[in-house]
């Protein structure tokens, strides 16, 4: 599904350019759960970015599903997120004054659908992470753990081949953390490819391969 070959990415803050990403090489098959870990400053939210077609590379090459995506335009790889990819932030990234189901919607609205499919889908998406009774409440009316799952339900409802997460638990306390893992868990079963970034032992313990970066190469690939 994903294969990396000398990625390289550099940032210039000042007179010296930061090499972030320093020649890294990775494949990640259909199906997988991984985790990306990592100190600050390691690379593994750039990586992260790169993975997501959020950014772009300097050096090397990105195929994904067997297609380079690192030599096309911004308007395709804005059709590529779209339809390949499903995200998933620390902070939820809800808007205040939609329902959760306007709120699932909106990848839906970006691609045109019409108005009674995509609430058909959103409501489905909704039920599938157990919030079908929270159609119509505002993220201000639910948790952090029903706002994340409402976070989940919009990257889901384009019905993506990789779901990509950036911390996301951060936000959340031991027993909603443990809620949100268990629906990734559930996803990873039904053949849905996740990549989480986190900082936490116990959340990338989910995952079934962990790679490690530090000063933007792989320190570790370690496979259960």
């Amino acid at each position: 599904m994903i294969r990396l070959e000398g990625a390289e990415k550099y940032y210039t803050t000042g007179a010296e350019p930061i090499h972030v990403l320093r020649g890294i090489s990775l494949h990640i098959a259909s199906g997988e759960f991984v985790s990306i870990m990592g100190p600050s400053g390691s690379g593994k939210s750039t990586l992260m970015n790169i993975l997501g077609c959020l950014d772009t590379l300097d050096k090397g090459t990105y195929e994904l599903d067997r297609r380079r995506v690192d030599t096309v335009n911004n308007s395709e790889q804005a059709k590529i997120r779209n339809r390949k990819f499903g995200f998933v932030f620390q902070q939820f990234n809800l808007i205040p004054r939609l329902s959760a189901l306007r709120n699932v919607e909106l990848p839906m609205i970006y691609g045109r659908l019409p108005l009674a499919e995509r609430q058909q889908r959103a409501r489905q998406a909704l039920h599938r992470v157990g919030l079908g009774d929270r159609c119509s409440h505002t993220p201000a009316r639910l948790s952090g753990g029903q706002q994340q799952r409402v976070a989940i339900a919009r990257a889901l409802v384009n019905d993506p081949d990789v779901i990509i997460a950036d911390e996301p638990t951060g936000s959340l306390d031991s027993h909603a953390g443990e809620e949100i893992m268990n629906i990734f868990s559930e996803l990873h079963a039904q053949g849905k490819l996740i990549i989480m970034v986190t900082h936490e032992h116990d959340i990338a313990a989910y995952a079934q391969r962990i790679i490690r970066l530090r000063d933007g190469v792989i320190a570790e690939d370690l496979r259960k």
